[in-house]
Order: structure tokens, then sequence, then C-alpha cells
């Protein structure tokens, strides 16, 4: 177990209590920004870049079908694996917007493709909801449940406005308990339940849902009305019955006392980590705990905590998430110090995974503050976000040169030139690992295409050991050479060279002194004038 600080690059400002942190196919990705998306990140979701201590956000796109997706914060999120037809993807609900408005829509996110250089595109589609439909809410959770067969999303718990009756001037941004309904939704027609079990009499929010099969485990949480935090652990069991779903709750008194905390994946089947939270509304919560879940139901143990510094001990609130696979972000204020230019410190948190827990999905989860919620106005058209990258700062991600923008039109030729294939068994440059050898490759690998073989492949120019100079020299034309498998360097077809148009120069007249006026006539005006005066 390690704790290393994180340098935020310009984008410390983004990361607020509320946010979620999501894993899809390997990549992390930042949802929940505070403000409304700028013009640089329409969508308001970044891919999350961490090396070598420092922390990088990349705006991400949407394909052309998505709808909307507005930036919450505190929503409900859950992970669904692959299901048939359907992708890998993650299903968002509720929500609070930066204009303390509550969502009450259901969004499912998905990966829609990824370019040659590694440029990932998503797609966002609104579920339509049909039936007993759970209200706008935020600090609940969402789960998905495997029974006989089907699946379903079951949401529980949260905090919503007070009824349009009950609010009044003093009392119109004030939040209430959601009444303790469970709410199932049917994710291949949109059907939602609702459906109340007597061993549910109080609502709760913030807490941590964990889900194996067709069981859901809530540990933690708190209750506004009677604002305490329970020491109880609720088993829920979801049978998807072909006459209808059936629902029952266990109560059980091993619980722990906790809210808003953050849970990772730390193992290959069902085991977690839970650390982070608060165990009182002025108290942060210091202690670790080891989740599993198995056949005989869910196990709690305490663990070592991290080597906690002195900056996150004394800071009065935090937050995080998961990174996947066994490491977690914190981040703490950087409260009394007016010379530190972010609003934010951010650590990383390792722990060891048992066994390769790589292709499983890191259980995610954020941590904010759950009883003061910090109102966030609307980002300015003045505030600019930035997302420099110098020469020596790119990454082997393939970020283009602009940082902030991508140019569409370059990635489609760069998937058809073919930057990231291997070029040959003994090929030693790894597109992922690669360090550049030439000053002029700093965004990929140096390609050479060979006429030879099947249709011509490409080479890279490492392997055929070739200069800068002689590298420089071949980008200048359209030649197509052969490899050294094909004949070597020495042997070679040319293609027709493209002809540029020379650029036509225009003289730039002085705007303070007047050229001389020249009057143009043709020899048969000057020979005419010459006569006329002599």
């Amino acid at each position: 177990m390690t704790l290393q600080p994180v340098s935020a690059v310009n984008c410390a400002s983004l990361l607020q209590p509320g946010c979620s942190l999501l894993s899809l196919d390997g990549d992390i990705f930042l949802f929940g920004q505070k403000g409304w998306p700028k013009r640089s990140c329409p969508t308001g979701i970044f891919m999350v870049r961490l090396k070598k201590g420092e922390l990088k956000l990349r705006p991400v796109s949407f394909s052309n079908d998505s709808c909307y997706l507005p930036p919450l914060r505190c929503p409900a999120v859950a992970h669904l694996d692959p299901w048939g037809s359907d992708p890998e993807c993650y299903l968002i609900h509720g929500g609070r917007t930066p204009n303390n408005e509550i969502s009450g829509s259901l969004y499912l996110l998905n990966q829609d493709s990824r370019g040659s250089n590694r440029k990932v595109t998503l797609r966002c589609q609104e579920k339509e909801l049909v039936g007993e439909m759970p209200g706008p809410r935020f600090g609940h959770t969402a789960s998905v449940v495997y029974s006989r067969g089907k699946r379903a999303c079951v949401l529980f718990g949260g905090r919503c406005y007070r009824p349009p009756g009950e609010r009044t001037t003093e009392t119109w941004n004030c939040v209430m308990d959601c009444p303790p309904q469970v709410f199932l939704i049917d994710l291949d027609f949109g059907c939602c339940s609702s459906h109340i079990v007597p061993e549910l009499t109080d609502g709760q929010s913030f807490h941590v849902a964990l889900a194996r099969d067709d069981c859901i485990y809530v540990l933690g949480g708190h209750n506004l009305s009677s604002d305490t935090r329970p020491v109880r652990l609720l088993r829920i069991q979801v049978q998807l019955l072909l006459g209808g779903p059936v629902l029952s709750c266990d109560i059980m008194d091993n619980g722990l006392s906790m809210t808003s905390t953050i849970t990772v994946k730390s193992g290959p089947g069902h085991e977690y980590v839970v650390l982070g939270g608060y165990q009182s509304e002025t108290q942060k919560r210091m202690e670790c705990n080891n989740v599993v879940l198995d056949d005989t139901g869910i196990h709690i143990e305490p663990r070592d905590p991290p080597p906690w510094t002195g900056e996150i001990t004394h800071s009065r609130t935090w937050f995080g998430g998961s990174l996947g696979k066994g490491s977690v972000l914190i981040g703490v204020p950087t409260e009394g110090r007016s010379a530190q230019p972010d609003a934010h410190s951010f650590y990383q948190v390792s722990f060891q995974m048992e066994g390769d827990g790589s292709g499983e999905e890191a259980m995610q989860g954020c941590s904010q503050e759950s009883t003061d919620f910090e109102d966030s106005a609307p980002l300015e058209d003045s505030e600019e976000l930035y997302f420099g990258r110098e020469p020596h700062e790119l990454e082997d991600s393939g970020d283009d040169a602009d940082g902030d923008t991508y140019n569409e039109e370059d990635e489609e030729d760069e998937s058809q030139t073919g930057y990231w294939m291997s070029c040959c068994l003994g090929c030693q440059a790894d597109a992922n690992t690669w360090v550049p050898y030439y000053s002029t490759e700093l965004h990929r690998p140096a390609m050479i295409f060979c006429s030879g073989g099947e249709g011509g492949h490409w080479v890279h120019a490492q392997c055929m050991d070739l200069n800068e100079t002689l590298l420089m020299k071949f980008s200048q034309n359209s030649s197509k050479y052969f490899c050294l498998d094909h004949g070597g360097m020495p042997r070679k077809e040319m293609t027709p060279p493209r002809t540029a148009t020379p650029l036509k120069r225009v003289t730039i007249k002085s705007q303070h002194r007047k050229a001389p006026i020249r009057l143009r006539m043709t020899p048969t005006k000057k020979s005419f004038l010459r006569r006329l005066f002599d």
C-alpha cells in the first residue's frame, strides 16, 4: 500500500466534490465537473491521464447520435457488463446540476469508437422510462442484479427537494430524504416499478451498495431527518420471476457507520476496499476495511489504513474516486495556504491487488460532503480551461499537438495510414511504451511505406536503421520504398512528385507615403505625343 502526491496539471479546478470516475475499456473518465461544459470540452467528460505523478485531463467528444449530458454531481452510477449485443456501458441516473437542479433522467454511456491515435469517442443515450418512475434525486445508488437469466437496475435511497406545495421562499433549496422505496428498471424496455419493503422504514443517502448475482448489500448511509449514521447492514434480494419480481430484505447489525466513502476493487472476485468518507458531520473516517462477497454472504474485516499525511489528517473535507486496478484518487482542500494556486491537493493510494484483476471492472464511487453540499455557479465565458502541452510533455497516448482540440479529418487520415501497426516479427517499437528516437517523431513512431509484399505494408523507420536526415528526405515527397526484407533501400520506385503552385506575392503598400502616379501608355500613344509636342 502506497500513498503518493499527485500534481494536477492545469485541471485542479475541474475535480470537485461530487464528481465521478468511470472506467471503460481500461480508460478512466472524469464526469461531473464543476460548472457547465466549455467550448474546449462541450461534453463535459474528460479522459484522465496519470503518469509520473502528474494528472492531466484530455477532453472527450461524443458521437453525432448522442444526446446532451449535463455535468451531474452525486449521481447514481452503475457499471453494465456486455450483455448479448449490448456493449459495456455505464448507467447514470439523477444527480445535481451546477444550477442546483436535480435530474431524474437515466443515461447510458458507452464507448463508440477508438481512433488510431487512441482518441476515444463516447456515445450517450437517454433511456425512456415508463411506469412508476423514480423522481429526481441525488446521493442514491444504482446496482445491477442478475437472476434467472434476466437483469435489472435497482435504485435505492437519495435526497430530493420538498414537494412544490411545501416549498417556501426560505426553504426553496432545502432537501429531504426520499421515501424508502426500491425501484426496479427493466433495461430492455425501460419499465419501472416501485416496491415497498416493510423492513425499510427510513430513507438514507450517500451509502455504499455492492451487488453480487441477485443480492445487494447496503453499507452505511446518512438519515437526514434524524441526522444519524446508523451501524447497520441491509441485504436486499431481488428475484426476477416470470410472474413478477419478488423482493426481500434482511437487516444485520455488523455494518459500518460511514457516508461518502470510496470503494475500489482489490481482487479478481467480489473483493473490495472501502476507505475515506465521514463518521460524523465534522469528523472524517480514517479507517479502511476489506469487504468480500461470496456464496455465504458478506465479510467485513478491518485493514491497515494508508500512511496519511498531515495535510490529509487535518483537512476538514475530502473526496475522491476509484482509478481501477486497486488505485484510488483522493483530493483535499488547500485550506489556509493562500500561496497555493490550486484549490485542492491530490494523492494516489495504491493497494496491492490479489491475482490478476485487470480484466475485471473496478467498482467506482465518489466521496463528497453529505451534509453541506456546496453550490456551484456556472462557468463564465471569461474562464478559460487550458489543456496545453509542450513537445516534451507528449506521452504515448497519441495526443495531438493542439492539446485541447481535435481535428477529425486528421484522425481519419491517421487511421488509414496505420501508424500504430507492427511492421514485422522482429520489430521492437512498442506503440504503448515507445520513447521518441528522432526529434521529428514526437506524436507517434515514424513509419515508411514498403511497396513489396501483398499490397505493401508499413515499416518503422527505427527498424530500417534510418538516420534523421534520410527520414526527413523521404518525408518531403511521395516516394514509396522497399524495406530490408524486400530489396533494401537502394531499390525504390518513384511516384510523380506533387507540384505546388507558387504563391503570388503582393507588395504591401505603405499607408503614409503615396506612390507616384504612373501613366501606362502604349508605344503608339507615346509616338503620337512626341510628334504632337515636337
